[in-house]
């Protein structure tokens, strides 16, 4: 059993017969009464996010899922492949289940998916990846106070918001978790 103070960022546990991963965590202590843990947690299998709060002392039972590093292979439309890197099985997740993140995926590269009795129910991606630039706006400086930016598109087909001085080939580092441009490579 995991009590409600345990939860961080990652965890997953069982509630009402459901399986959910903990995406945020925040302690909050009034000043009379207990704690409150303050959480946004996301159902596993059906991939909805929801805010829930707990009181401490709540206990839950812990999932027994198993966290593999593999390699991302390819992708053929419905499903992406990929490689365990210790016994060499292939093992693939639905294209529904990656949903947007689908634009960082480059071949080769390592992620870690979350598994339940072989069954894929999430995956984790690096918290940034290095994506070739392929097509680029034409885009004019002028006058401007602020700092102005131009669309690109990755060789993934990600489309990023850049500074007017990325060109075509130029390699871009991009933060997989809110798919901002970070710096040029």
């Amino acid at each position: 059993m995991i009590d409600a103070n345990e939860l961080r960022k990652g965890t997953t546990f069982i509630l009402d017969g459901e399986l959910y991963q903990v995406l945020e965590y925040q302690h909050y202590k009034p000043g009379r009464g207990n704690a409150i843990i303050r959480t946004k947690i996301r159902n596993l299998r059906t991939g909805v996010t929801v805010p829930r709060n707990f009181l401490s002392g709540d206990r839950f039972e812990e999932a027994p899922v198993e966290r593999r590093s593999v390699q991302y292979l390819y992708e053929d439309g419905e499903a992406f492949y990929f490689m365990d890197t210790q016994t060499y099985d292939q093992i693939h997740m639905s294209a529904d289940m990656v949903g947007d993140r689908a634009g960082f995926f480059k071949e080769g590269m390592e992620v870690t998916l979350t598994l339940l009795d072989n069954e894929v129910l999430d995956v984790e991606l690096p918290a940034s990846v290095e994506l070739e630039v392929v097509e680029s706006e034409m885009a004019i400086a002028g006058d401007t106070a602020t700092g102005v930016s131009k669309s690109v598109t990755c060789e993934t087909g990600l489309k990023v918001n850049v500074p007017l001085f990325i060109n075509v080939g130029d390699t871009i580092r991009v933060d997989t978790r809110t798919g901002a441009y970070l710096t040029r490579v």
